[in-house]
């Protein structure tokens, strides 16, 4: 029997993408999208007539906790530091009246591998740690309770160690997504594609601190095939995917420097005739925030994390262009929102 399925989110850039790439992998799931805004479901419905639509907000514990108590998989692609939803899943999962297992998809936020920067305060440095998901998961599940998203992941793990026999999660930790959604909402992306913004609207190319920083990457299209993955060993009952305390999924093709793809963005807008810049300027973290919101968190943070229990367990391979050749295209579709030129 086809699986029920609970989407939150399906109208942002995460999961819009990942909504396409379920629903055109398994038509005959029966997909259930929560949604607040009525004209943004309507691009849904327009895109996915068999899906069934919720009108709701993630304060609306009684409706995310029937709807989840209802679901076989619930995908939380909407906010994740927001603990009430979080918490809603949790309580309608833990009620499932079948007696079967209920699995639970959560993404959660890279900027949670950046905690020894920011409590370091070392922004734009290079640190040597690298985290991985399979010989040293134990690290991913027990950040200190400051660290960024650290609030939520704890939810959701305590939720499969109080209810084993009833929930069963995954928490996927995305590094720098790049590359155009396919969802019907929005298509863009973040931290690569907000530096293009700044470096045109203030004309000027600048790192956070020395730059040297590194993160790691991944297209929106392999991160949607991971969330399918994830979905079909849910619907499987559970294998070959492994989940609570074993269900921690980082997801990357590979890692940057931060200052390379600064300098990469910088000589894009110069060769699409969108500025000159004599060069990457250090910016102090303290005035970066100034020229793009949130700067020294997005760009000035290291945030390393080897994918390797996707690759190991589900067989699961990036597959698309990396994040440098697509710079160019970032920078050509920031451009065009900016109003400075069309698409070449």
């Amino acid at each position: 029997m086809a699986p029920k399925v609970f989407i939150t989110g399906a109208t942002g850039y995460i999961g819009g993408d990942a909504l396409f790439e379920i629903s055109r992998t398994h038509p005959d799931w029966q997909v259930v999208c929560m949604v607040r805004d009525h004209d943004k479901g309507a691009k849904i419905m327009q895109q996915y007539p068999s899906i069934r639509l919720v009108h709701s907000d993630l304060e609306s514990f009684d409706i995310i906790e029937e709807e989840a108590s209802k679901a076989d998989v619930v995908y939380h692609f909407a906010n994740c530091d927001h603990e009430a939803s979080a918490k809603a899943i949790a309580a309608g999962l833990a009620r499932r009246k079948d007696g079967s297992a209920g699995y639970w998809i959560h993404t959660s936020g890279a900027l949670i591998l950046g905690t020894k920067t920011i409590d370091g305060g070392r922004w734009g440095d290079e640190l040597p740690h690298i985290y991985d998901d399979w010989h040293n998961i134990a690290e991913l599940t027990s950040f200190p309770d400051h660290a960024e998203h650290r609030n939520v992941d704890k939810i959701v793990l305590a939720a499969s160690e109080a209810h084993q026999n009833k929930v069963q999660t995954a928490i996927v930790c995305p590094p720098a997504i790049y590359g155009t959604g396919r969802g019907p909402v929005n298509q863009r992306s973040k931290q690569i594609n907000m530096v293009a913004e700044a470096y045109m609207k203030h004309q000027k190319a600048f790192s956070v601190g020395k730059g040297e920083n590194i993160w790691h990457g991944i297209h929106i299209r392999d991160l949607s095939r991971l969330y399918v993955l994830l979905g079909e060993a849910a619907a499987n009952g559970g294998s070959p995917a492994t989940w609570g305390k074993e269900g921690y999924y980082l997801v990357e093709s590979g890692s940057f420097v931060f200052k390379d793809v600064l300098r990469a963005v910088a000589e894009s807008v110069q060769k699409l005739g969108y500025g000159a810049f004599n060069g990457v300027t250090e910016i102090p973290p303290e005035d970066a925030g100034a020229l793009m919101r949130g700067a020294k968190y997005l760009i000035g943070t290291n945030s390393r994390g080897r994918a390797l229990r996707a690759r190991e367990l589900l067989g699961w391979k990036p597959q698309e262009t990396s994040l440098m050749d697509e710079i160019p295209n970032i920078v050509q579709d920031e451009a065009e929102r900016l109003g400075l030129g069309q698409k070449l």
